[in-house]
């Protein structure tokens, strides 16, 4: 059976969706009889489509809510994501997320295509700690113009998330600047103290608190969280009751830092 996007781009949603009915050799009024079977197992009346309204879904003269869109993925055997990008660019909020000027530090998502397409000056830290007597790697620092996409490839394992630093977060600038997205490796303790050669090699963590996300360096004192900041940065250090009023996400393994900003100029 061919996928909703093998359909003619010229048609609208809802002729594609009619389209994928006749694929099945069905009638608007069997997908009506059926969409009550899946209403009734799920126990939510806005999973049923009328005859009617499944005719005006066709027809362009109705946009269906997200239960009968969900309805018609079950029908057609396609996926919800198929079906529900008929009518959305379901990549353009990952994409204009980031072109908005965030203050905040906070999570985000990279899964679209086209944030693949976007070019960043990449750092990336390599070597092992010392908490189990294996001496420090070498640090490598890899410049390079890359699409985002690729760093999905460097990291396969499930753990891996990522976090877009604020335009007003300068913790740990000039190293990681506002602006910049870091690839977070899940670990919720402090690797053991040690002594760093440089200031990559020394560990940086991504840190949420009750009012929000951080990155930077961290000590443990007592029954408390230090974020040390870059010396160079005007913020100065801060100290969390830990672990409650700090939990650690991860450790931050690479930096992509925007080369130009979204209207083409170089970025300070």
């Amino acid at each position: 059976m061919a996928s909703p996007s093998a359909s003619l781009e010229t048609h609208g949603p809802g002729q594609r969706l009619r389209s994928l009915r006749v694929q099945f050799g069905l009638t608007t009024r069997e997908v009506a009889d059926t969409s009550r079977i899946i209403a009734a197992e799920l126990n939510n009346a806005e999973y049923v489509i009328s005859h009617s309204r499944l005719v005006q879904i066709e027809n362009d003269q109705s946009t269906p809510s997200i239960y009968k869109l969900f309805t018609l993925s079950v029908v057609y055997g396609c996926s919800l994501k198929e079906i529900i990008s008929l009518y959305l660019n379901l990549e353009q909020p990952e994409y204009y997320h980031l072109k908005l000027q965030h203050q905040m530090t906070h999570p985000v998502s990279l899964e679209g295509e086209r944030l693949k397409e976007s070019k960043f000056q990449v750092h990336f830290r390599t070597g092992a700690n010392k908490e189990n007597g294996a001496a420090c790697v070498p640090v490598s620092e890899i410049w390079a113009d890359l699409p985002t996409g690729v760093i999905h490839h460097l990291n396969q394992r499930s753990s891996v998330r990522y976090g877009l630093i604020g335009m007003q977060d300068y913790t740990m600038h000039p190293l990681i600047g506002p602006g910049s997205i870091v690839q977070i490796e899940e670990q919720h303790k402090l690797s053991a103290p040690a002594v760093y050669t440089n200031e990559l090699e020394r560990p940086i963590y991504f840190i949420e608190t009750r009012s929000g996300f951080f990155c930077s360096w961290c000590e443990i004192w007592k029954n408390k969280l230090l974020s040390v900041p870059h010396p160079l940065s005007p913020v100065r250090v801060r100290e969390f009751n830990y672990p409650g009023e700090a939990e650690v996400v991860g450790r931050v393994t690479a930096v992509a830092t925007r080369l130009l900003d979204h209207e083409g100029r170089p970025c300070s």
